[in-house]
């Protein structure tokens, strides 16, 4: 597909794309990183030594701070790999060069936070790398949850198109 301009067709000239990011990515990325906040709670010292209200407060602004950081991984990858249409992603180069952003954004915010700001702190229940002293659960967040919404959004994403294309 071109445009009038006769240049390939590329991503971010894609209704499709958009759609796909904001009403299938993030949609399923969203609660997906919300429950490994909730999850990963008793491996930072908030969960002990905070009230409830604060404790809330940092679900909320984490799990906000998950989709940006989500989001814009994503769309840099779409960058970075010079993506075109949706029909015609690389799905798991898309996936890691996604994931890689996102998980090198993850380990210098932790480190930045944890041991220059201090503005967080991990409890006795973290483990920790061996190379840095950075959180494992934050790391794994970051090659999981994306990767998980991602092909969970793609396989929705097919399968109502081909349930559009048959008429149901």
């Amino acid at each position: 597909m071109t445009s009038d301009t006769g240049r390939a067709h590329i991503w971010h000239d894609d209704p499709q794309v958009w759609r796909f990011l904001f009403a299938r990515y993030l949609v399923l990325f969203t609660p997906l990183s919300l429950l490994w906040e909730i999850a990963q709670l008793p491996l930072y010292t908030l969960w002990l030594q905070a009230p409830p209200a604060s404790i809330a407060y940092a679900l909320i602004h984490c799990t906000l701070g998950d989709m940006l950081i989500g989001i814009l991984a994503l769309l840099a990858a779409l960058v970075a790999t010079r993506a075109g249409p949706l029909e015609r992603w690389r799905w798991r180069r898309l996936g890691a060069v996604s994931v890689s952003f996102g998980l090198a954004y993850t380990a210098f915010s932790e480190w930045f936070n944890t041991a220059v700001q201090m503005s967080w702190a991990y409890s006795e229940w973290m483990p920790l790398t061996p190379f840095l002293p950075l959180g494992v659960s934050p790391l794994l967040q970051w090659l999981l949850v994306p990767a998980i919404a991602l092909a969970w959004a793609r396989h929705l994403g097919a399968r109502d198109l081909a349930r559009s294309a048959s008429g149901a």
